[in-house]
């Protein structure tokens, strides 16, 4: 799912500390920056001050 990042969606997840992203995932391998069930991950990681989407992954489970 993608949804647009806006001031208020920043706000909301510094606010309810929302966790979103490959490095909060269950499936994240941080040695090798990649998935543990071998998706592709660029789109699904943090944001950056210049990210204009966030993209959701379907197999997100929270570490």
């Amino acid at each position: 799912m993608r949804t647009r990042v806006d001031d208020r969606l920043k706000a909301e997840l510094a606010q309810f500390q929302l966790r979103y992203s490959c490095e909060h995932c269950a499936y994240f391998e941080p040695e090798a920056e990649r998935c543990a069930l071998g998706f592709p991950n660029d789109e699904h990681r943090a944001l950056t001050p210049s990210s204009t989407t966030l993209v959701f992954c379907k197999e997100f489970e929270l570490a």
